[in-house]
């Protein structure tokens, strides 16, 4: 009789101690902001006898 009522008066301190998960949708919508500026630079060199050779010959290209 005392584990029973033991048991009976552990009952409700155990169940206030599970976990609960709430799961809910926000208020206001999920705002992602793309804002990328992307920049470049290439730089070429050009070697002096191919800088030569398209100075003499002009429909090389």
């Amino acid at each position: 009789m005392n584990k029973f009522l033991i048991s009976f008066l552990a009952l409700p301190l155990i169940a206030a101690c599970t976990p609960t998960v709430k799961v809910e949708a926000p208020d206001k919508p999920i705002e992602i902001n793309m804002n990328v500026n992307i920049e470049h630079h290439v730089k070429v060199e050009i070697d002096r006898d191919v800088q030569t050779a398209m100075k003499n010959n002009k429909d090389i290209f």
